[in-house]
C-alpha cells in the first residue's frame, strides 16, 4: 500500500535530522583539520555501496552530467562544507548555508524560468532568520577563509540543485541510482585531491573508525537514499523546507550531549525555523525540481579549537 503523504514527509526529515548529528560526530571522534580526507571517506563508500545495490551505470551524455553533478554537490561542496565547519567562529557556516533556499529560488527564476511565489521567499526569509537566532553567536574576528568556503559550498550546491532540475532522470533510473553515480564521481575526484593536499591518511583509532562508518552509512548513503525518495513524492518546496531541521538538530544534540547552551534567544530561534519547516509543507507547489545530494552539516567543536561560541555549522543543503 503506498505511503500516505504525512508519512513520507516524515521519512524524508530523517535525513536532515540525520545531517544534523554530523556536529557531534566531526568534533568529537573526527581528526582535526582533514576536510578533503573526511569529505572522500563520506561519500566515496557510500557511492559504491549505493553502486553495488542499483547495478546501473550512467549511458551517453549522463557521463558528462553526472560528472558535473558529482562535482558541485559531492566533490566541491563536502570539502568546503567541512573547511568552512573547522575555520569559522561560531554559527556562521549554517546562516551561510541557511541563504541556500532562497538562492536556488533565484537560479531556478533565471535558468529554469520558475517564478517564485511570496510566500515560497517569506518561510524561506523566516527558516534563514530562525537559524541564524539558533547558532549565531558572538564569537570574535572572522576567518576569511572559512566565509569564503561557507559561501563557495552554498553557491556550489545551489548550483547543482539547480542543474539537477534543469536534466532530471534517465528514464529507467532511481533516486538509488543518481545518488550512488553522484557520491562516486565526487569521491573519485576528492581521493587524489586529498593525497595531494594533506598526505597520506591519519591514523585511525576505533571512534574515528566508527565515526567515518557512520557519515558514510547512516548519514550518507541512507539519509541521501531517503531524501531523493522524498523528492520523487513530494514538491521541491516542501522537500527544501525540510533543511532546517538539520542545524535545530545539532542544537538540540549540542545540549543534549556535549553541554551546549540554549538560551531564550535560540529556542525562539528554533520555534521560528521549525514553523518555517511546517509552513513550508504547504507552499504550493512549484514544478518538481529534484534537489540534489547535500548533506548534511558540519561542525567544529568551540571548545576544542578554543573559541567562545555555543556551536559551529554549515547548514544542510536543501537540496536533494
Amino acid at each position: 500500500m503506498a505511503a500516505t503523504r504525512p508519512a513520507v514527509i516524515a521519512l524524508t526529515a530523517l535525513a536532515p535530522v540525520s545531517w544534523g548529528s554530523t556536529y557531534a560526530v566531526t568534533t568529537e571522534f573526527l581528526p582535526p583539520d582533514r576536510p578533503l580526507f573526511t569529505g572522500l571517506m563520506r561519500a566515496l563508500p557510500a557511492g559504491l555501496l549505493l553502486l553495488a545495490l542499483a547495478r546501473v551505470l550512467p549511458r551517453g551524455a549522463w557521463w558528462g552530467k553526472v560528472a558535473v553533478l558529482g562535482v558541485l554537490n559531492i566533490g566541491a561542496f563536502f570539502p568546503l562544507l567541512f573547511l568552512a565547519a573547522y575555520r569559522m567562529p561560531g554559527g556562521m557556516a549554517a546562516v551561510v548555508g541557511s541563504a541556500g533556499p532562497l538562492l536556488v529560488v533565484g537560479l531556478s527564476a533565471l535558468l529554469l524560468g520558475q517564478r517564485p511565489t511570496a510566500r515560497s521567499v517569506l518561510t524561506g526569509v523566516v527558516a534563514a532568520a530562525g537559524v541564524s537566532l539558533v547558532v549565531l553567536e558572538a564569537a570574535g574576528a572572522l576567518d576569511p577563509l572559512g566565509v569564503l568556503a561557507a559561501l563557495a559550498s552554498t553557491a556550489s550546491m545551489s548550483t547543482g540543485t539547480v542543474l539537477a532540475g534543469r536534466w532530471g532522470r534517465p528514464d529507467g533510473v532511481g533516486p538509488l541510482a543518481l545518488t550512488g553515480w553522484q557520491l562516486t564521481a565526487g569521491g573519485l575526484l576528492l581521493a587524489p585531491l586529498a593525497l595531494l593536499v594533506e598526505g597520506a591518511p591519519p591514523a585511525l583509532d576505533g571512534p574515528a573508525i566508527g565515526g567515518y562508518l557512520y557519515l558514510a552509512l547512516a548519514n550518507t548513503a541512507l539519509a541521501y537514499w531517503l531524501w531523493f525518495r522524498g523528492i520523487g513524492r513530494l514538491s521541491a518546496t516542501q522537500v527544501t523546507f525540510l533543511g532546517p531541521l538539520s542545524p535545530l538538530t545539532a542544537a538540540v544534540i549540542g545540549w543534549a550531549a556535549l553541554g551546549e547552551a540554549l538560551g531564550p534567544v535560540q529556542l525562539a530561534g528554533m520555534a521560528l525555523a521549525f514553523g518555517a519547516t511546517l509552513a513550508g509543507q504547504a507552499v504550493p507547489s512549484a514544478p518538481r525540481m529534484p534537489p540534489v545530494a547535500v548533506g548534511g552539516g558540519s561542525f567544529s567543536s568551540a571548545s576544542r579549537n578554543g573559541r567562545k561560541d555555543s556551536m559551529d555549522l554549515t547548514g544542510t543543503a536543501l537540496r536533494r
